[in-house]
């Protein structure tokens, strides 16, 4: 089983969790200052629910993490919305974008 999620540490000392969201097919992520997270990177529990929107797109992806699975809620924009998949690995667990701008 590979980590669900990726940790970002920003200069200004704020955490950020990315995980691949299977419904829009790219990575959303939350904060612990806001959500409570169980600290489980393999087996995540966040509440409360998680609301990204993409005002550009006109997408809405709302959802609930609970136990590594995830659960879209009825008023996301994609083919999953009401159902409740596994959420899966991220791809690149140990990529810190924020490396390549800190030299």
């Amino acid at each position: 089983m590979g980590k669900k999620l990726r940790k970002l540490i920003y200069s200004d000392k704020t955490t950020h969790y990315y995980y691949l969201c299977p419904g829009c097919g790219y990575e959303h992520a939350f904060s612990p200052d806001i959500h409570t997270f169980n600290g489980d990177v393999n087996n995540p529990t966040i509440s409360p629910s998680l609301l990204h929107d993409n005002p550009q797109h006109h997408h809405t992806c709302h959802s609930y993490i609970k136990n590594g699975e995830i659960q879209f809620l009825g008023d996301c924009w994609h083919e999953l919305k009401g159902q409740t998949v596994q959420l899966p690995d991220n791809p690149n667990p140990d990529y810190n974008y924020l490396d390549e701008y800190n030299g």
